[in-house]
């Protein structure tokens, strides 16, 4: 015989209070991202959660909306192997650059084959009968509407640590690696080159040399080392060190690449995300500086 009362189950299966039934009533949830992260606000307020956890809850939010253009690193900051390049240049190209992973083309720059990890020219070193080819591995293409949620299970289900982008026309427009996507959950992930932001963008050294930040102003460079610093062009100003040297360069500067400029040396000591993170700066030998007047 059927429930003459059916409703009556549902509410048995209701194991909410009429309190809080009530209150939920007069108080619905949240039904946007903005409100929701408004609620984890006044969690925390109400020691709930603590500071950490509502960062990270809000970082897992706004990345639902976030693609793989937002956090791609452009093109002509790519850091590219040649698959036709002599052995000793990609080993010099390498150790330059400091990655562990490279997307390789062949001919023009744009026709990316595929991805070599930096570890695998070792085997070269052991077999030189082997040949580059038949290290690179497959590349991930992915478009540049790609979600980020979506992006980080295609890098766990497929394996990979780096995905080339593609625009809308079908051109390479940057590639976004597995760190690119973690980062906007955790924050940037630090490592030994990074120090905390309170012991200042300049800082001497044991051995009497400088460690400047790319991003500090110049201003501050100029006046921490008493020296003039400008660019070739009068009319192209600059906000930061790194800036101005990657112009008068014409690039970024790879890693251990040495620039003379205002008397002062400046050795790349360590690139991340298509800019130089930190400079050792020191006086520049007299032959340099009178090669730069």
């Amino acid at each position: 015989m059927s429930d003459p009362h059916p409703a009556r189950a549902s509410d048995k299966e209701d194991k909410r209070t009429f309190l809080q039934r009530l209150v939920e009533f007069i108080h619905p949830g949240p039904d946007s991202t903005d409100e929701l992260i408004a609620t984890l606000a006044e969690a925390e307020d109400n020691e709930v959660i603590n500071a950490d956890a509502r960062v990270m809850l809000e970082r897992v939010l706004r990345m639902a909306e976030m693609t793989a253009a937002d956090v791609l690193v452009p093109t002509h900051r790519m850091d590219l192997l040649d698959i036709d390049a002599p052995l000793e240049a990609l080993m010099h190209q390498v150790i330059q650059t400091a990655h562990s992973r490279f997307p390789v083309y062949q001919g023009e720059r744009d026709n990316i084959v595929g991805i070599l990890l930096a570890k695998d020219l070792l085997k070269l070193q052991r077999a030189p009968g082997l040949n580059v080819r038949t290290l690179v591995r497959p590349a991930l293409f992915v478009p540049e509407s790609k979600g980020l949620n979506d992006l980080g299970r295609e890098f766990r289900s497929t394996r990979s640590h780096m995905a080339i982008v593609i625009d809308e026309f079908g051109r390479i427009a940057g590639l976004v690696t597995f760190e690119d996507v973690i980062e906007q959950i955790v924050g940037e992930i630090e490592d030994e080159f990074d120090i905390p932001e309170d012991e200042g963008d300049i800082f001497g050294l044991a051995d009497r040399t400088y460690r400047v930040s790319g991003d500090t102003p110049i201003e501050r460079v100029a006046e921490a080392f008493d020296t003039p610093l400008h660019g070739s062009d009068p009319d192209e100003t600059f906000d930061t060190i790194g800036g101005l040297i990657a112009h008068e360069l014409g690039r970024v500067p790879r890693k251990g690449e040495i620039v003379v400029l205002g008397g002062l040396q400046f050795v790349a000591l360590h690139t991340k995300g298509g800019a130089v993170r930190w400079f050792k700066v020191s006086p520049a030998p007299a032959a340099d500086a009178a090669a730069e007047d």
